[in-house]
């Protein structure tokens, strides 16, 4: 193959003539006559010949228009008829599959339909087209999955008329496993009932839902639930910041205390810290409720223990619950035993579902871009096709 035939990309072709005006025009043919498609015989003659046009790709800012030269064969051995195929072009098609793809990856790519209408001449609504196929041969290579072993659960917001939906992401390759509309066990019971592969599934990262943990013990009976790290220090924030409200709503509203109050007492600097105690030193019931819930996320941010010292910790950390119990965020103290094994197990693993809300993100941006989604059944295609797909899409 001469280094002018390879510039298309489609293997089995001869350039016979290449003509630059407004667009590129390149002019070729097979190569070389094929066997015959019905019997794998060699006795095939040309038939008849005709020409096919087709938008290939863009050099530049021209867009290159191959002129096919396609024989229609008949088979002597026996006696049937059929066309030439070349990799990459589909019959009856106007444009090859690569120049589909071209247009797919600017639009995924964030180029709009209108803009794509201008540089690859195609009308909007073959945009949407060319866009959705390929959507949906994505989407197709995943279904049947079974569940992957480290598999991470939260809820995100979908519509205010349809509400909530639930994703399921696979933590130890970083994919969106799939998206499933509602958050309560009727709604997600179908789905989980034929979900494949439920007993592969060893650990769930979730946040302190009731319904997410009932689920986790009905239908994967083999799975350990790992309270998410994140979560659980939100709730032990939010906790502390409606007791300040008790105690003095009038501190509550200084918007400088309140960001010192949030951060970790290790990540201040010695003048923020002195700046705190000042203020703390005026309250003392605030000033134990705020150490003591430093001293608690200090265990809770903790990860990768070995076994030896999580169980030299845990009489520790059992006393800081019993000390919360007597005081008057006894509420977090009864979440906190209730949720214990899970958060306590949080301590042996590094997994959390910081990945799923990474995703949450990518998946607003999604819907922001399309200016929000009607149909649930579209959104989860997207999503599935931006955040859970891996493979590659061949070009010819």
């Amino acid at each position: 193959m001469s280094p002018i035939d390879s510039i298309l990309g489609i293997p089995g072709l001869v350039v016979q003539a290449v003509k630059r005006t407004k667009d590129i025009h390149v002019w070729a043919r097979p190569r070389k006559r094929p066997a015959c498609l019905h019997c794998a015989g060699n006795q095939v003659r040309i038939k008849a010949t005709h020409q096919r046009t087709l938008k290939h790709t863009r050099q530049g800012n021209k867009l290159v228009v191959l002129h096919l030269r396609v024989p229609k064969y008949h088979c002597t051995d026996c006696n049937r008829y059929f066309r030439h195929r070349f990799a990459g072009i589909l019959p009856r098609l106007r444009s090859t599959e690569t120049y589909r793809l071209e247009v797919f990856e600017a639009h995924e790519g964030g180029v709009s339909e209108r803009k794509l209408t201008h540089t690859h001449r195609v009308g909007s609504a073959t945009v949407e087209r060319w866009y959705q196929s390929f959507i949906k041969r994505r989407v197709s290579e995943l279904s049947g999955r079974s569940c992957p072993q480290v598999l991470g659960i939260d809820e995100h917001f979908f519509t205010r008329k349809r509400g909530y939906a639930t994703t399921l992401v696979d933590l130890k390759n970083h994919k969106v496993f799939d998206v499933v509309l509602g958050r309560s066990e009727a709604s997600l019971r179908s789905y989980l009932k034929r979900l494949p592969g439920k007993e592969n599934v060893r650990v769930i990262v979730m946040d302190l839902s009731e319904t997410y943990r009932r689920i986790a013990q009905q239908y994967f009976p083999n799975a350990i639930i790992v309270a998410d790290r994140f979560h659980v220090v939100r709730l032990v924030n939010q906790h502390f910041l409606k007791l300040w409200q008790q105690y003095d709503p009038q501190g509550r509203k200084n918007r400088g205390l309140l960001s010192l109050m949030r951060r970790h007492h290790w990540k201040l600097t010695a003048m923020q810290k002195e700046n705190l105690h000042q203020y703390l030193a005026q309250e003392p019931v605030l000033r134990a409720l705020y150490f003591a819930k430093q001293q608690l996320n200090g265990f809770l941010v903790m990860k990768s223990l070995k076994r030896k010292r999580a169980q030299k910790m845990m009489p520790q950390f059992l006393a800081l619950i019993e000390q919360f119990e007597q005081s008057p965020a006894r509420a977090l103290a009864a979440t906190l035993k209730s949720w214990l094994e899970p958060i306590v197990r949080m301590w042996r693993f590094t997994k959390s579902n910081g990945i799923t809300e990474g995703f949450h993100t990518k998946m607003e941006m999604l819907s922001r871009r399309a200016y929000g989604f009607r149909n649930f059944e579209n959104y989860r295609m997207r999503v599935l096709a931006q955040c859970g797909w891996s493979g590659v899409i061949n070009r010819v």
